[in-house]
Order: structure tokens, then sequence, then C-alpha cells
């Protein structure tokens, strides 16, 4: 079976993700984005309760539920896809059980290759008891097939604040490096032979006429015995401790095209979009780098624990496809009204 035809945007299919996921063509689709329901945390309306997960008995009975279901997504996956993993955690006799990492540990086992893990903190958070912290997080992890996979990291980049700056014949990244000091430790250092000072002054120079025709925004320059190193000295372990063994210096560069964002997001919980009776929604915002970054213009998302229809909706205001499964009818009926509102105003001519 086709997740979804050419020519549409999205589809929406009733019913238990295994199943369905069973009956789909393999290497279909492009990137999958889900949150299953979390063990033990909520009862979901559906007329189907044999089939629902997050109900078992123990939570080891859980992870095997949810392993059947990734056994078919990774089948269903393309060979360059990336899967998207958002799940919260639980205390059980006072006792926090780690269940977003029995379930990663579980999906190595099994031949997934984990990328990232994602900590979301939802900057508000609840506070249900006095004996320790407040919760304000959870996890996201980024698995992928192969070592090989899609990946636009532009798509995401952060744009730096200010372009280079050229005062008075001086060049200066953003952030005011000049080239002035790492000059003056190559000339007064003791370390490098009078080769290697004029090696680094050739690499220093090249990299400030990088900044000149903004190539790059910003750099930073180590050279041997006048600064700590950032990696170690382990040769065998760090590349850079090599580069300064071997030449005295190294430099990194950020692009001007930005960087890349870090493995903590701060994005609140709540959504926009809320006149359905979904007690546990994630906000779009929160799929926007899963998204851009691992799925082809285009392409297809999918989640097979699609609620309401978040990640769909998100995955077509930027523009890819879409596919959601769920056992919920209220939830699949909710999801086809979002969709047909986000269609008429993301799709229109």
């Amino acid at each position: 079976m086709k997740p979804i035809e050419d020519n549409i945007r999205s589809n929406f299919i009733l019913g238990d993700c295994l199943s369905v996921l069973k009956e789909m063509d393999r290497e279909s689709i492009d990137c999958v984005v889900t949150s299953p329901p979390y063990w033990g945390m909520r009862a979901y309306d559906n007329e189907e309760s044999e089939f629902e997960i997050g109900n078992e008995s123990t939570f080891a009975q859980y992870v095997d539920a949810l392993m059947a279901v990734f056994v078919e997504v990774k089948r269903v996956l393309k060979k360059d896809g990336s899967l998207w993993l958002n799940l919260g955690d639980k205390y059980v006799d006072k006792r926090l059980i780690g269940m977003p990492w029995r379930v990663a540990i579980a999906l190595m086992d099994r031949g997934w290759i984990m990328r990232n893990d994602v900590i979301w903190h939802q900057l508000k958070g609840t506070q249900s008891c006095k004996d320790r912290l407040r919760d304000s997080y959870e996890h996201i992890f980024h698995f992928v097939k192969s070592k090989k996979y899609y990946y636009d990291a532009d798509a995401i980049r952060i744009q730096p604040s200010r372009m280079p700056i050229i005062a008075e014949g001086k060049t200066t990244s953003s952030t005011g490096v000049s080239g002035k000091k790492y000059r003056r430790l190559i000339r007064e250092s003791s370390e490098l032979t009078a080769q290697e000072k004029i090696n680094a002054e050739k690499a220093l120079d090249e990299v400030l006429a990088e900044i000149r025709a903004g190539l790059v925004n910003d750099f930073r320059m180590t050279i041997r015995g006048a600064q700590r190193t950032w990696h170690g000295n382990n040769t065998k372990i760090s590349g850079r401790a090599k580069e300064l063994v071997n030449r005295g210096y190294y430099i990194m560069r950020m692009s001007a095209k930005g960087h890349l964002p870090s493995d903590v997001w701060n994005i609140v919980t709540e959504d926009t979009w809320r006149t359905d009776t979904h007690c546990a929604v994630y906000p779009e915002e929160l799929l926007r780098i899963p998204i851009l970054a691992t799925c082809k213009k285009n392409g297809i998302v999918l989640d097979p624990f699609s609620g309401t229809g978040t990640t769909v909706s998100a995955a077509i205001k930027l523009g890819r496809r879409g596919v959601g499964i769920e056992l919920s009818p209220e939830y699949h009926r909710s999801a086809q009204q979002r969709i047909a509102q986000t269609a008429n105003r993301h799709l229109q001519p």
C-alpha cells in the first residue's frame, strides 16, 4: 500500500498503527516524527482498547509493544530516512524509571543508530510533589537506519546576528576578533619553529581574507603552548591535538551561513491550535528542525501515533507531505478538520 498518492498533500488512516504499517510499501517514507502514548499516563479515547499502547501491565510490555511498531517503521522508512522520537518519563513507587532510555536502548539493540538526544526544555513544567525537583524537559531522540542519511544542515542554521566589520583597514569577525592577539602570540611563541610561525601567520591571513570575502563570520585560533586545548592532548583521540603537534596551530571557522542549533530546545508546550480534546499535543515548533533537516522537499513525513494531526500539519506548512495513523475515531476526525484548515491557508495558489 502506498502511504500517499503523488498528487496529494496528506493522508489520514484510521486504525491500529501496527496493522496499517504492515500494509505499507517498503522504504516509502522519508521521515518519521512521533510521540507515542506514554506508559501508564493517560487513557486515550478509542473504541479499540485491545490495540492501545500505553496501558500495558508492566513497562517491559510497553517497550515490547513499541518495538513491534518500530520494526515496521524501520521497514517502511527509506535507507536515508530518519526517525525522531519524543518520550516522557514516569515515576513508579517514587522511582523515576528512565522510560525514554529504556526505549532508546531497545531501539539501538535492534540496529537503529542514535544521532542525537535532544533535550526539549518546556520552559514551565509542573510541581506535584515536595521532595524532588520540578519536571521541565523531555527527550527527543534522532535515529537513522544507516550511517549515510539525508541531512540538510543549511536549512536549519542559525544566521549570524551581524556580518563581518571592516574598519580602518582591519578585518574583524562578528564578535570582534581581529587576529591581532593571535598574531602577537605566534610571533612571541617559544613553542613554534621559525617555519611554523610563517605557516601560522599565513593561515591567519587566509582566514581574515575569508572574513573580508564574506565566507567566514567568525573564527578561533589555537596555538601550541599559548592556550588550553579544547579537545585534550591525546593525538590518538583528538584530531585537533594532532594538528597542534604536526603544525603548531589549528583554526576553527564559523561559516557565514550560520551555525547549527544545539541539542537543547527551549520551546513552550502549548500550541495555538487547541480546539480539540486531545490532552497531549506537542507544539508544531518542535517539529521544524526535524522536518527541515531530515525530510526532502515534497517528501513524506509519517506519524504512526498522529493524534490530532500536529505532525502532518507541520509537514504541510514546511512544504512536505504528511501521513498520520490514528486509532481514535474522535482524534482522526479532529485531524482531518485541522488539516483541511491548514491546507486552505497554506496551499492556495
